[in-house]
């Protein structure tokens, strides 16, 4: 038996799962068309806006500079300049200025005097009339031509300007040719269609060239959209991670291109030690991969030891078109014993903590929800902060002063949970745990602080200060012992019953199965060397204090040896 490439042949190329997602969002070939297509066309208008929009202005400067060329040959047409010297100069310039307009195309040629008189006019009815637009003043005072751009009687339009001067040089007059704007922006659009007509087809071209291309590339990914691609990869992590069995592979070079956590810990490596890409020989000095990836032949249920954990190894190449491109080596341990009851017990303490959270959250979520029905948004806002704040600071707590994850989560849940019951739960700030805790010790722990925190509980919601039951706990590893310091405002205990607080069976409450926690506690701590006390509590309750060996804090040992795979 051999491994070859995983085929996605079950994923056909047309298929697609059912999603609520509409096409247009899930279509890899559909985004990568729009994607490269539109780049392409923002790219192309961007150019050709700039282009035509020169072109543009360049054919509104030259129909500019027409018309005061125009202007410039009126001004000193000699027939025009003796026509100021006539009774009636309009009946010369009159038809010469019309001439000069149907020739040149102008819309206008208007002839005036210093006053700005009107000699000449399109519209015959206007002679002697003032010429309109206010732009006469640079020709007429300071002698200059020039162009303008100005609305007269017949609309805005380009105008050149020329003063008309006598033989003396002195002005008597000026020329005003004019081209309408709108004929300007025609003339300017069709010398910028053929370039809109270019850009228009590289766009049409550039999405054809999108969808080949889009095509090809879903193509090659097996016509696997990418969500699919990624939850593939997810899916294929997810499994390998959970799998029981320890998974290391290499390429054909020899180099590590997987290794799943079981195999790390089977193999006693570190979690922060970098592996793939490492030569096999270098992580595992005696593996005997390689021996496979020469002789690309299989090795099924051989036996060895990996530290001090006996395993069965499974070794096999991966050939891809007859030719060894890696191989694998699956391992699993023999010791396959499971320890029920410390499975149960953490399961249960589990519920404990979600169903305490679940309650709590869902009352805050019933009260975020009442608020926005309300309208009071602000109120609401401010209740979502302060529980943000509050698990914060919770969270900072227990992470700068807890070493332990395990009696973090606990201490986590019975804040939940004494938030649920309305007990004010204080936890010493000077509260420490240095070192990790070690299986036994977390068992012992978690033990401990549970049944006195919950014992506190029910004696604070039912002493004489009820409207206000508070809690107190303390903890430290420092020297030699765990010691556990659980303080409550509640009843305390009575004199009576103080020798046989800690026995089996015992209890100031009602009910069945009751006088197990502190009995469980005193065997515990008798266990572990030590002992627990019952004192008064400065909070006017019972203050318990625990005393737990500090064995069960984790010791920092050698590195762990390199084994065999």
């Amino acid at each position: 038996m051999t491994l070859s490439r995983p085929s996605l042949a079950d994923l056909k190329p047309g298929q697609r799962p059912r999603s609520r997602r509409r096409w247009y969002k899930r279509s890899f070939r559909l985004q990568v068309m729009l994607l490269v297509g539109l780049l392409l066309a923002g790219m192309l208008l961007a150019q050709g806006t700039y282009l035509n929009h020169r072109k543009a202005d360049i054919v509104t400067a030259q129909m500019g500079e027409r018309a005061l060329a125009v202007a410039n040959t009126v001004a000193s047409m000699p027939s025009i300049v003796a026509a100021f010297d006539t009774d009636d100069p309009a009946r010369i310039i009159q038809p010469l200025a019309e001439r000069v307009r149907m020739e040149t195309g102008a819309r206008y040629v208007v002839v005036g005097n210093t006053q700005s008189i009107r000699y000449s006019h399109p519209v015959p009815e206007r002679l002697g009339q003032r010429m309109v637009g206010g732009d006469n003043d640079q020709a007429l005072r300071d002698g200059r031509s020039y162009v303008s751009e100005a609305t007269g009687t017949l609309g805005t339009a380009m105008r050149g300007k020329a003063p008309i001067r006598d033989e003396a040089g002195n002005i008597i007059g000026l020329v005003s040719v004019g081209f309408l704007v709108d004929r300007v922006e025609m003339d300017a659009a069709r010398y910028t269609s053929l370039g809109w007509m270019l850009v228009g087809l590289m766009i049409l071209l550039g999405f054809a060239g999108a969808y080949v291309l889009s095509q090809h590339l879903k193509k090659v990914i097996l016509g696997l959209e990418p969500y699919e691609i990624a939850r593939l990869a997810l899916e294929k992590e997810a499994i390998l991670q959970s799998i029981h069995e320890g998974i290391l592979a290499v390429n054909r070079e020899g180099n590590i291109t997987l290794v799943n956590q079981q195999a790390r810990r089977l193999m006693e490596l570190p979690d922060d030690q970098a592996l793939l890409g490492q030569p096999i020989r270098e992580v595992v000095p005696n593996s005997r991969l390689l021996e496979v990836l020469k002789r690309g032949e299989q090795e099924f249920d051989q036996q060895m030891w990996l530290g001090d954990h006996p395993v069965v190894v499974n070794r096999v190449p991966i050939i891809d078109e007859g030719e060894v491109e890696g191989a694998v080596a699956t391992f699993r341990s023999r010791r396959e014993i499971v320890d029920l009851s410390e499975a149960l017990t953490q399961a249960s303490r589990d519920v404990d903590m979600l169903r305490a959270q679940a309650h709590e959250f869902s009352n805050k979520l019933y009260t975020i929800s009442g608020l926005l029905q309300l309208g009071r948004v602000e109120e609401a806002l401010k209740l979502i902060h302060q529980e943000s704040e509050r698990a914060q600071k919770q969270m900072s707590f227990l992470m700068s002063h807890v070493a332990d994850t395990v009696l973090s989560g606990t201490l986590l849940g019975k804040l939940t949970r004494a938030r649920e019951l309305g007990v004010a739960l204080e936890i010493d700030e000077q509260s420490s745990l240095s070192q990790p805790l070690t299986p036994s010790g977390q068992e012992a722990m978690m033990t401990v602080v549970g049944n006195l925190l919950d014992n506190a509980f029910f004696a604070a919601l039912h002493g004489p200060r009820a409207d206000s039951p508070t809690v107190r706990l303390f903890f430290t590893d420092l020297g030699e012992q765990l010691v556990i310091e659980v303080d409550d405002n509640g009843p305390g205990v009575s004199a009576e019953h103080v020798e046989s607080i800690f026995s089996e069976g015992f209890s100031t409450k009602t009910g069945q199965h009751q006088g197990l926690g502190l009995a469980l506690v005193a065997r515990l701590c008798r266990q572990y060397g030590e002992s627990v006390t019952l004192e008064e509590s400065e909070l006017g309750g019972a203050c318990f204090i625990a005393v737990l060996n500090r064995s069960l804090c984790v010791q920092a040992g050698p590195e762990p040896p390199v084994v065999d795979c």
